[in-house]
């Protein structure tokens, strides 16, 4: 794995213009950024991330059967009372997923490390799956990369095929997201070309503009009935909306099921730690109101995690990160090292949830900037990779997203 300085293509601002592709910058800084790219060998692809992520997302599959028949867990993942059944049912039932993305730390010489998993609601998409895709062709025609340079992005053609394995032709899917947000209509947007693409109708309606009809169908801003809705809107938030109460009796399918909510919440990791300890891919991680007192030496862990916990003391007494279980964006993320937070967010939007503690895993750093891999599943394979870096070692909405490539 190597950061390499490459020159930008001379048209690419024009052909984001071109596309749609608005959000290039954000925040006053770049977001799509090509002066330099990141190369993998085939090896390190295969091995190191695809296999893996394919195997892990597996292993999550596992675990939600685990917290769907435990009240305890599901009460510490906050799962509200009101809709246990809900996301239970949509497990029994076999609800389809679409897509999820694995955030990983890699530096190409060991086991990648799982961060945590965006089972839900996942952005950076559409530039993963189609703007570098574009990237490569490009290079490779003006002779920047070499020929026989490849990149990991069988994405769009996955979500092609997995909406076509999900769905009848010519269904009718709905996709949502909230207003005035480029970054997640361009995910809402990829989303719809590929289903469109496998033959479905794709109707985009903005978030606020949905529905309720007097027999209890959700509508969308034309009073079409909504049988099928991909919603770019995390499920921990829809589970506190007045209209959750409504979502059980309406008759439509939610994309993602409401069984993701388990996923794409950190309670997760320690929940996989526990079921598997030592997996090459997974970094101890306890809820902390186990172990924080026994971290700071106030106390033994409970019974049922104390063995677990001191296998891994000395480890989380180097560095670990304390994280809330509903966080995104690296918000309210702390970095602790031997007892003292040597890094932590200033973004505090969710301060107020749980937490747990996970061992420290470094990024890699290049030209002072730290990359962290998402590797994007569709359905239940891994289907190809995007990277993100930040000069901060909690990546946060100022990152940038790099392009890749396999060297040939």
């Amino acid at each position: 794995m190597q950061k390499i300085t490459l020159p930008e293509r001379p048209h690419w601002r024009a052909h984001a213009e071109e596309v749609g592709f608005s959000f290039a910058d954000m925040h006053g800084e770049p977001y799509w950024d090509e002066t330099s790219a990141y190369a993998f060998s085939l090896e390190q692809i295969e091995t190191d991330l695809e296999d893996p992520a394919t195997e892990l997302h597996a292993m999550c599959r596992e675990a939600v059967a685990e917290i769907i028949g435990s009240e305890a867990l599901m009460e510490r993942l906050a799962i509200p009372e009101a809709h246990r059944d809900l996301v239970a049912e949509s497990w029994r039932n076999g609800d389809p997923e679409i897509y999820g993305r694995f955030d990983f730390a890699y530096d190409g010489t060991g086991p990648a490390k799982l961060l945590e998993y965006n089972a839900d609601t996942p952005t950076s998409l559409y530039e993963s799956a189609a703007f570098q895709w574009q990237w490569l062709e490009d290079q490779l025609a003006a002779g920047v990369l070499a020929e026989g340079s490849d990149q990991f992005n069988g994405i769009h053609e996955a979500l092609v095929a997995r909406f076509a394995e999900v769905f009848a032709p010519d269904s009718d899917l709905h996709f949502t997201a909230v207003a005035g947000n480029p970054e997640d209509y361009g995910t809402v947007e990829a989303m719809g070309w590929a289903a469109r693409e496998a033959g479905m109708g794709a109707h985009y309606c903005d978030l606020d503009k949905i529905a309720l009809s007097d027999d209890g169908q959700f509508l969308d801003d034309q009073n079409r009935r909504i049988a099928v809705l991909f919603k770019l809107y995390p499920w921990e938030d829809l589970l506190r909306d007045d209209y959750a109460k409504q979502i059980a009796g309406s008759g439509c399918l939610f994309l993602e099921p409401a069984w993701k909510a388990l996923l794409s919440n950190k309670g997760l990791l320690p929940v996989l730690w526990q079921m598997f300890e030592g997996h090459p891919n997974l970094l101890p991680a306890f809820f902390e109101t186990d172990v924080a007192g026994a971290l700071a030496g106030r106390g033994a862990a409970p019974a049922d995690v104390a063995e677990a916990f001191g296998r891994a003391e000395a480890q989380l007494a180097a560095g670990h990160v304390s994280k809330p279980i509903l966080s995104r964006e690296g918000a309210s993320v702390a970095i602790v090292e031997a007892g003292a937070v040597t890094e932590q967010s200033q973004n505090t939007d969710y301060a107020e949830h749980p937490r747990i503690l996970q061992a420290y895993a470094p990024l890699p750093e290049f030209d002072g900037f730290r990359p962290v891999i998402g590797a994007w599943i569709i359905g239940q394979s891994c289907a190809g990779i995007g990277l993100r870096e930040d000069r901060s070692r909690i990546t946060q909405d100022l990152s940038r997203f790099k392009p890749h490539y396999i060297k040939a």
